[in-house]
């Protein structure tokens, strides 16, 4: 906590956070608010954007510190928070979400399929699940959440399915993505907090927390497809791209402009950068591009940075509330605790306390990353999906019960591999 910030501001900034909070599980509201009034439609449209949720409160606590507290304090607090990780997702979004990523990604998907006899509507759904989240170690957690969003929107939520089979995908697919990027010591942000810190190296994420990771992907894949198989299977088959095929050299640069990201992913004045070259390249070259998603990347980053701005007035009581857990205990609360808070900052408050046994420190980071996929707010690549998605549900609105509801089974098949494996 800043020492500049004084106790009252801390209570008050508690309080917008539990606005927030409130606010996040009520956009259905503002939505149906926009169409019963027309003449208001366009404020109660911008109340029901769940991306801007966080950003707007964040917006009005910091206009009321400026009152408060005066320009200096207030931005030295704003100058105190990191906003690297808004930034880097919104240059993992642009790049992954373009056509020529998405093509190489369609024809790995495809390919996979294709080794599984009959119908492909059945085998895509179960490799796009099971696949691509893991891939997420790799190509960190948003770059895999943008793709496997993109591929479920191209080859399921595009036709006619029931939202119960939708609810039950965007469930799997958050808790996947939260579990499948811990192969590595740098791909899932509640384990890039750590890794450096605990000195955890590849071969000891691989160890104690990715292969119970690609099991539990792997049966909350297979039982979502399994579920709903018959409706999965029945589904007509997706028509073949109207695209013109994406010269290999194109891909090969998208696919090195992404890895640059990913390599530089802790220096934003570089993947900045790498990102403005990339959009003169796309410029230069647009008969292979479809239109980039720089809205979607933008309300995510901006959903993002509200979430570090309000959740770094939040340690007063966080900390305390997580770390006064017995460490049998830790698990469960820091899954809990995820869930109303970005699980980046449960395990980066563990970070700053000295000392911790390796079981706490192991219990900590499980329960973080298990209860990834609860709320939009549990990791950050969830509004990353969220926004790619999100027009295929009534009301352009996910419902935040109808997710946790969805996410409690592959949650709870996550808890069972990590605690008891």
């Amino acid at each position: 906590m800043p020492p500049h910030v004084p106790i009252y501001l801390q209570w008050l900034a508690a309080a917008f956070f539990a606005l927030a909070l409130i606010h996040s599980f009520s956009t259905r509201h503002f939505e149906r608010l926009a169409h019963k009034h027309p003449r208001h439609a366009g404020f109660w449209h911008l109340l029901g954007e769940v991306e801007v949720v966080f950003g707007l409160w964040a917006s009005f606590l910091m206009a009321l510190m400026f009152m408060l507290l005066g320009q200096a304090h207030t931005l030295t607090y704003l100058e105190s928070r990191n906003f690297t990780e808004p930034l880097f997702v919104f240059a993992v979004m642009v790049i992954a979400g373009t056509r020529p990523v998405l093509s190489l990604a369609r024809q790995g998907v495809v390919r996979l399929a294709a080794l599984w006899p009959g119908p492909q509507n059945l085998p895509i759904y179960l490799v796009v699940l099971a696949f691509v989240p893991l891939l997420g170690s790799f190509i960190t957690e948003p770059a895999a959440m943008t793709l496997g969003a993109l591929l479920l929107r191209d080859t399921l939520f595009a036709k006619v399915v029931s939202e119960r089979l939708k609810y039950a995908t965007l469930g799997v697919l958050f808790v996947n993505v939260s579990i499948g990027g811990t192969l590595t010591p740098f791909a899932a942000p509640p384990v890039l907090m750590v890794a450096h810190i605990w000195q955890w190296d590849f071969a000891f994420m691989l160890q104690t927390f990715g292969w119970k990771a690609a099991l539990a992907v792997l049966v909350n894949a297979l039982g979502a497809s399994w579920l709903f198989r018959r409706e999965l299977t029945a589904l007509p088959k997706s028509p073949a791209p109207q695209e013109a095929a994406v010269p290999a050299s194109i891909m090969v640069v998208h696919v090195l402009f992404l890895a640059g990201v990913v390599f530089f992913a802790h220096h934003p004045v570089v993947f900045i950068g790498l990102v403005l070259l990339f959009l003169g390249f796309v410029t230069a070259w647009q008969q292979h591009q479809s239109p980039l998603i720089l809205r979607e990347a933008l309300l995510v980053s901006f959903f993002l940075a509200g979430l570090v701005v309000l959740g770094g007035l939040q340690q007063w009581w966080l900390e305390p509330l997580l770390l006064g857990l017995p460490s049998d205990a830790v698990f469960y609360g820091a899954l809990v605790l995820t869930a109303i808070t970005d699980n980046a900052a449960i395990t980066y408050l563990g970070s700053l306390v000295p000392g911790l046994s390796d079981d706490f420190k192991v219990a900590l980071v499980a329960g973080a990353v298990t209860g990834g996929g609860l709320t939009l707010i549990a990791n950050a690549p969830n509004p990353a999906g969220a926004a790619i998605l999100k027009a295929y549900f009534p009301n352009n609105t996910i419902a935040p019960l109808r997710l946790l509801l969805a996410a409690i089974p592959p949650t709870m098949v996550a808890a069972l591999a990590f605690r008891w494996l």
